[in-house]
């Protein structure tokens, strides 16, 4: 059964760090482009970055992009998102998924499972 597992969610405080990891089972990571999702309460799920499955291409959120580094360990079957310069706009509930190969962040589409997610919260 394919499925991720997202951990590494946490509080932390503003100008904190933080590192994401999405561990993927039932199935070979290297074979698709991930993405990074998040959802605040009363929110829209936001695309917050992408990176391809065979040449490393990425793409970030304008609201990450210089914050976040996403990155794919294929031999360990994991997908990471570091984030540093956390906000208290980041606060949210962190995803990651399959999606289909893209260009534009804005129209980056999941498919398949998702996991329960993590929870990202930065607090004073």
């Amino acid at each position: 059964q394919a499925q991720f597992v997202e951990s590494g969610g946490a509080l932390v405080q503003p100008g904190g760090s933080l590192r994401l990891s999405c561990a993927a089972s039932g199935f070979s990571l290297e074979y698709y482009a991930i993405g990074w999702f998040r959802q605040a309460p009363g929110k829209e799920r936001e695309g917050v970055s992408y990176i391809s499955a065979s040449d490393m291409r990425t793409r970030y959120a304008d609201s990450v992009k210089g914050r976040f580094t996403i990155s794919r360990d294929n031999t360990k079957n994991t997908a990471y998102l570091q984030m540093e310069s956390l906000k208290p706009s980041d606060t949210a509930v962190y995803h990651c998924a399959k999606v289909f190969p893209t260009n534009d962040i804005r129209s980056m589409s999941p498919f398949g499972s998702w996991g329960q997610g993590t929870q990202v919260t930065v607090s004073s």
